[in-house]
């Protein structure tokens, strides 16, 4: 696909299309795990979530692609360095995703990219609280979107693909949502805290500040580490655990670490 030749240095538009988007209900539900093989087991408390919407899927190398179409500051060749690590859509070709993966989760993507992408579209990334509210599917204190076997019909983990699989591939959970657990780990909005959830608010928390608008507006500001959730295609069973979290700097990108949206 020929890039545009806009020389904006971002381009916020509203994009906002709710076709792949379902609607999470409000509700209360217990965020972590005390199984002995969770990574943050202590973190056990009930929480109240308010509405609101999520994509049904990652966003996909084809959907990335359309950002670069219209943001050039973003693209391969462009991006500033302080927005990345240096291997930022280190599979692509130039501005091309890999032949024949239009449909898989883009991967090689900073916090800063997922963020400005989020934006374009008239959304945001979720809270690491949304994230895991929505991931759960309205089951309850279960390990995974679907219960607590581990299972590789359901779920791209563990290397046994060796690669991403296209998204809609494996079952969704009791939202409607694909891949909350393996395929790619996904950027959250929030700051990585360990004790933020032993005194935070009960309804809606966020790490870092309780106002996401503020995140959102200052986010090529952010320096400090944020936050991961769901696992990857390498990633082990334990690591896809729904209650698994983990951290990373804003500017790493990884081969199996990529994002969602919310509104």
């Amino acid at each position: 696909m020929n890039l545009s030749k806009k020389d904006e240095s971002y381009i916020k538009t509203d994009h906002t299309n709710s076709e792949n988007m379902v609607l999470i209900p409000a509700g209360k539900f217990e965020m972590g795990s005390n199984d002995n093989d969770s990574f943050y087991k202590q973190l056990v408390h009930t929480w109240h979530v308010e509405a609101f919407y999520m994509d049904t899927h990652a966003v996909t190398n084809h959907e990335y692609q359309h950002f670069l179409i219209e943001n050039i500051s973003w693209r391969k060749d462009r991006i500033q360095d302080k927005f990345h690590d240096g291997d930022y859509l280190l599979d692509w070709n130039g501005n091309n995703y890999p032949s024949g993966q239009g449909n898989h989760p883009v991967t090689w993507v900073s916090w800063y990219s997922a963020m400005a992408y989020a934006m374009w579209v008239g959304k945001r990334l979720p809270t690491e609280l949304e994230w895991e509210y929505a991931a759960r599917g309205g089951l309850s204190g279960k390990k995974y979107p679907w219960g607590d076997q581990i299972s590789a019909a359901k779920a791209n983990y563990g290397r046994n693909i060796g690669d991403t699989t296209a998204v809609g591939k494996y079952p969704a959970n009791g939202y409607g949502l694909y891949d909350m657990s393996g395929n790619v780990s996904e950027w959250c909005l929030d700051l990585y805290d360990d004790d933020f959830y032993f005194a935070s608010p009960r309804k809606n928390p966020r790490s870092g500040t309780n106002e996401p608008e503020w995140i959102i507006n200052n986010f090529m500001d952010i320096r400090t580490e944020r936050v991961l959730r769901g696992g990857g295609w390498s990633t082990s069973p334990q690591g896809i655990c729904v209650s698994n979290r983990c951290l990373l700097s804003p500017r790493n990108t990884i081969y199996d670490y990529g994002f969602r949206c919310v509104r």
